[in-house]
């Protein structure tokens, strides 16, 4: 048994403790209170004292592309527009190799635990290589294999045994801290029939599945109008594709995805009433504000999806549409733009962005049960947040001190599982 002890404890679903700290007895939060309570209660238990900290529940990452971590600085920068980005990023990873990527993947799950992340919805087209990534740092997670470029109805039943066979592959390599799912892509890369089979296959097997959904003006144009880069890719190849002059989230209705309670990714390009039939099909949402914005895609509605009530996290995306895996600074982005819209009715809360961080990301992708606060009898994943450094001193409000002045770079532990994953110091000291 072990007690983590510091100058805070923020629960999320709680209100924040004074000098307080956490008991932990195997994979599990035993105990949250204050320290004379804890100590007494628990004399013999193993104490580490953090000081000018703060100990949270791990941040959910919900969204993220391990695999392009080796794409880091890659493209964004030379390429202007979401169309030159999406053919750079493809033909890169298709350079890149297996080993390459499988290495990078680990880096970048090394990246997500330094930040405090003790949880990603890592989607994949190589969905071994993300699940071995989280393997190796011991990550939890859900893996989502990806379907291949699929926009032609004509090959769906081909597609669908291809993603199929993937999947199960992928299905027996899970473990108590990974689940695995399916991801078809995007409606701009997946033909309607083969949505159709996969949302069939999800619901009847109770498979997670997690699409990008809405995310740019050039998916809108083939939606609705069957025009633009897509469509012009589509004519180029040869694919058989005819619009549906439908939005995204109304095509994922048509073809049974919404009823399969699908991970929907970005969400930029939504109105309310399309996210409340979103929310009453059970559908969550992983928003992704600062690839949102490098991609020059816009500002989503987060305030429109807090309203609503539908489940919402955040997302880093991949490392080629961010170059960073820190929640904290995505907190904090999104807090920042939603503040800054036009459309704006009230300020999102630095409470409210640690709660999309935390329970939120977990409520998204359905682990609210087992994580995201700390609470008794859930499982022991935290981070502990340094308030040492002048940048964040003096600390007048804690979750404020989290979300406007500190970084996932403060982080000094991080446990999954009641597992220390990460520490700081034993990291420099591995260095020097």
């Amino acid at each position: 048994m072990e007690i983590l002890l510091a100058d805070y404890v923020i629960p999320v679903s709680g209100p924040t403790i004074r000098d307080a700290g956490v008991a932990i007895d195997g994979e599990r939060i035993i105990d949250v209170g204050d320290q004379n309570y804890l100590l007494t209660k628990y004399p013999t238990a193993i104490r580490h004292d953090f000081g000018a900290a703060a100990i949270l529940p791990g941040f959910v990452n919900c969204h993220s592309h391990l695999e392009l971590t080796a794409l880091r600085g890659a493209v964004c920068g030379t390429e202007n527009d979401f169309r030159s980005w999406l053919l750079r990023v493809n033909q890169l990873r298709a350079e890149a190799g297996a080993d390459n990527l499988l290495r990078w993947a680990i880096a970048g799950a090394r990246e997500a635990v330094a930040a405090g992340i003790t949880t990603l919805g890592d989607v994949g087209r190589f969905g071994e290589i993300g699940l071995s990534a989280l393997k190796e740092v011991g990550l939890r997670g859900i893996i989502y294999q990806e379907t291949e470029f699929s926009p032609d109805n004509r090959t769906a039943e081909a597609d669908f045994r291809k993603i199929a066979e993937k999947f199960e592959k992928l299905f027996n390599q899970r473990s108590n801290l990974i689940a695995v799912g399916l991801s078809p892509h995007s409606p701009y890369t997946v033909s309607s029939r083969l949505f159709e089979l996969i949302a069939e296959y999800s619901i009847i097997n109770r498979i997670p599945i997690a699409v990008h959904a809405a995310e740019s003006l050039a998916e809108t144009d083939l939606m609705l109008y069957g025009k633009g880069f897509f469509a012009d890719i589509f004519a180029h190849f040869g694919f058989e594709w005819d619009s549906p002059g439908l939005s995204s989230l109304e095509y994922l209705e048509k073809t049974g995805v919404l009823a399969a309670r699908p991970l929907l990714i970005h969400c930029v390009n939504v109105n309310r009433a399309e996210i409340d039939k979103a929310g009453a099909y059970g559908a969550s949402i992983a928003h992704c504000p600062k690839s949102n914005a490098k991609l020059g895609h816009g500002v989503a509605p987060l305030e429109d999806f807090l309203d609503s009530g539908i489940a919402v996290g955040l997302g880093s995306d991949s490392v080629a549409s961010n170059n960073l895996c820190d929640l904290i600074e995505e907190a904090r982005f999104a807090v920042l733009v939603s503040r800054n819209r036009p459309q704006r009715k009230n300020f999102i809360s630095a409470k409210k962005a640690l709660e999309i961080a935390t329970l939120g990301g977990a409520r998204a992708l359905r682990l609210e049960n087992e994580i995201g606060s700390l609470e008794p009898g859930k499982q022991a994943d935290i981070s502990i947040v340094s308030f040492s450094s002048p940048a964040v001193q003096p600390v007048n409000d804690p979750i404020s001190a989290v979300i406007y002045a500190a970084s996932g770079r403060d982080v000094v532990r991080t446990y999954v599982a009641g597992k220390c994953v990460f520490d700081r110091l034993e990291s420099k000291a591995a260095i020097a």
